[in-house]
């Protein structure tokens, strides 16, 4: 996997003095203040703290005025994945899982990974149907449990095919 990862997005300005709202994909603010650059380079992170919401405040030295900070909205923010600490047996990034092409145990051709949601129970893979149909959900969602989702690599997952029914 060498695609970047992307760890936030800029969601808006904060204050006049070119701050910027984050909604965090990761593991909160701390995760990201791992890093101190991104997108190759781009946006040097000065500080970042909790928003008290499940987001963060950012300052980066790029951006020294409320302009600035409104001009970046919309930019997520990546990291190399390289740059990332490694992961335990059994372990994946969300990222990971993101366009991989998804069939089921019994080898028919589902759709591709289109986001991995949680709502607060367990994580749940969002599939892209393939072909998508004309009429009906274009979209489905399955958990990402053992019963459910049988395996993955990175040439593909494969879902039970009882969850991929229409």
């Amino acid at each position: 996997m060498t695609k970047p990862v992307t760890l936030a997005a800029i969601i808006g300005a904060h204050g006049v003095a070119g701050e910027v709202r984050l909604k965090l994909f990761g593991d909160g603010v701390a995760a990201l203040s791992q890093h101190k650059t991104f997108n190759d380079g781009a946006l040097t992170l000065v500080k970042v703290r909790d928003d008290g919401k499940g987001g963060a405040i950012a300052r980066f030295s790029q951006c020294a005025s409320r302009g600035d900070a409104e001009r970046l909205r919309g930019t997520v923010l990546t990291v190399p994945r390289e740059a990332l600490p490694p992961l335990a047996e059994g372990e994946f990034y969300h990222a990971d899982l993101i366009g991989l092409p998804v069939q089921t145990d019994s080898g028919v051709l589902v759709g591709t990974v289109l986001a991995i949601e949680n709502f607060g129970a367990t994580d749940l893979v969002e599939i892209v149907r393939d072909p998508v149909p004309v009429k009906g959900p274009k979209t489905f969602m399955v958990p990402l449990i053992p019963a459910a989702v049988v395996g993955w690599d990175e040439h593909g997952l494969v879902v039970a095919a009882a969850f991929a029914e229409d």
